[in-house]
């Protein structure tokens, strides 16, 4: 997966984060909505698997949440 197909599905990504947590925690997913993909990943980024680049995701929302509990 080119970083493009990423950037294209980043919004995405969160809303599925979405679909599985507490409602408390909306507030950070919000803050990653803010986040402009494109900062994310560079243009010559390349994903294994579509699986890999919603970790990156994950990885975000978890930080986030250790930061704000």
């Amino acid at each position: 997966m080119e970083s493009i197909e990423f950037i294209n599905k980043y919004e995405s990504y969160i809303d599925e984060i979405s679909l599985v947590i507490k409602p408390a925690l909306q507030p950070i997913l919000d803050e990653l909505r803010q986040l402009d993909p494109h900062d994310l990943v560079r243009p010559d980024t390349f994903f294994m698997s579509e699986s890999q680049a919603k970790g990156i995701v994950w990885e975000m929302f978890i930080k986030r949440v250790k930061r704000f509990v």
